[in-house]
């Protein structure tokens, strides 16, 4: 894919509209209540008897936070009472041993990231008792090429702790940074001295991590241009690996949290097209590559080479670089890919618990995929991951005339060529250097469910 992208204030307001951001396809939404434990155990079968079977990636949900951070949407438990936390431990420890008698233990887990919540709300020993736990019911891996992730709270983890990390296993960290200014860390309840926090990048490298990833948004409540374009040359002088760079949606019906913010101290829309658009121009000057979405990444990074070589995918975790690899969801409101079919655990702390001690799968909802469904996911992954469809691959993968089965959505597609975000051919459609901001609304003309004529869910907007 050619990396330049063109900001179009005109184009970007035009197609400022809410959708998915498809981490997957069909998206969460579409999952079914009917999908259960038992038809989840069809397809890890299934997937144990391929000729070929896939490695595994494994996500681990850690919910628990010390403090309340105003603008997370996640799924968290904020408590200072640490046996609710090992209370969960204990249950997560019963999830992976009936989870790891799913899948044939010569299946190598080749890539595993632990989210949260705050994962290192957990302390050194009871993660080392995670990752042993682990270890018993899943073949970890111990190549260099594997991706061990975890998020870090810089606030409370220091360089013995990332050297203690870096021992279990560990070669990539993510730190949450949002925003260096005082004023709106102080408005979001996330005060974090700068220093230090990026010092850990540089110190990191230092531990043998093999990638640092640093998050920031943009339309925090109290931002400027100028107060958030200190921040990213703040961070960019440290030389992140990688940076995800978000776009703040404030929907405090959704989540309480947001409540506590003002609202008066959000930033215009005027101002948050501003901020994004800083965003980019001082990103690729500073030399990172813009792979799609909110995602920045250094040209020697494997995200660009994985783009770069066709090789990247979307997840649930956003871009990654492994895309033949079964995932295997752990933890409250973890989801799953394996197979053909997504498998989601219940979404609340006290149900996912009670399904786990009575010796359970917490299977809440999934979706089996049609065929229609893997062929549309293929095309919207085209769309989202290298800005490009060619239509011959579609053709021999799923026995198909593209033109013939995709007219409806080929006719779509000519408002948005004649709007300059893609660029038509005879046998392909390439995503313009315009379009490239604007990915998920031109996938959006691919996805079966919008079409429906039903009352579609709120999504956040593209922008």
């Amino acid at each position: 894919m050619e990396q330049q992208v063109i900001f179009n204030t005109e184009l970007i307001k035009r197609y400022d509209i809410a959708g998915p951001r498809y981490t997957s396809y069909p998206t969460a939404v579409q999952f079914m209540e009917g999908f259960d434990a038992e038809a989840y155990r069809r397809y890890t079968t299934a997937s144990n008897n391929e000729l070929i079977p896939k490695p595994i990636s494994l996500y681990v949900h850690l919910p628990f936070c010390r403090s309340l951070c105003y603008y997370c949407g996640c799924m968290k438990k904020v408590t200072r009472h640490e046996h609710q936390a090992t209370h969960y431990l204990g249950l997560l420890d019963r999830e992976i041993e009936l989870q790891g008698e799913l899948f044939d233990h010569d299946r190598e887990v080749v890539q595993l990231h632990f989210g949260g919540g705050t994962p290192t709300f957990h302390d050194d020993e009871e993660l080392g008792r995670l990752m042993a736990q682990l270890g018993k019911h899943f073949s970890l891996s111990e190549a260099d090429t594997r991706e061990y992730s975890i998020e870090v709270d810089p606030r409370t983890v220091g360089l013995d702790r990332l050297g203690h990390l870096a021992e279990l296993g560990f070669n990539r960290i993510s730190l949450g940074v949002q925003d260096i200014d005082p004023k709106v860390q102080e408005a979001v309840n996330r005060v974090q001295d700068p220093e230090s926090t990026l010092e850990m990048i540089d110190g990191s490298r230092k531990l043998g991590y093999n990638s640092v990833s640093i998050d920031l948004i943009y339309g925090l409540p109290l931002q400027t241009a100028e107060s958030f374009g200190k921040t990213i040359e703040t961070v960019v002088a440290a030389r992140p690996d990688r940076l995800a760079v978000y776009n703040y949606a404030h929907l405090p019906h959704l989540f309480r949290a947001q409540r506590m913010i003002n609202a008066e101290d959000i930033p215009s829309p005027e101002t948050k097209l501003q901020l994004m658009e800083l965003t980019i121009d001082k990103l690729t000057a500073a030399g990172y590559v813009y792979i799609g979405m909110d995602h920045f990444a250094l040209p020697g990074d494997e995200l660009t080479i994985a783009q770069r070589e066709g090789g990247l995918q979307r997840n649930f975790q956003g871009y990654s670089t492994r895309r033949e690899c079964d995932l295997v969801g752990l933890g409250v409101s973890s989801i799953g890919k394996v197979g053909d079919c997504y498998a989601q655990n219940q979404k609340d702390i006290p149900t996912w618990q009670a399904v786990v001690a009575e010796g359970k799968l917490p299977i809440w909802r999934g979706l089996s995929l049609t065929t229609e469904d893997r062929l549309r996911r293929s095309v919207i992954e085209a769309i989202m991951c290298h800005g490009e469809v060619r239509f011959d691959q579609f053709e021999s993968n799923f026995a198909i005339d593209f033109h013939e089965h995709f007219a409806y959505e080929l006719g779509n597609l000519e408002q948005l060529e004649q709007d300059g975000l893609v660029a038509m051919g005879n046998d392909e459609f390439t995503v313009t250097p315009e379009g490239r901001l604007l990915l998920r609304a031109i996938a959006m003309v691919f996805d079966e469910y919008l079409q429906e004529p039903q009352v579609k869910p709120k999504f956040s907007r593209v922008i």
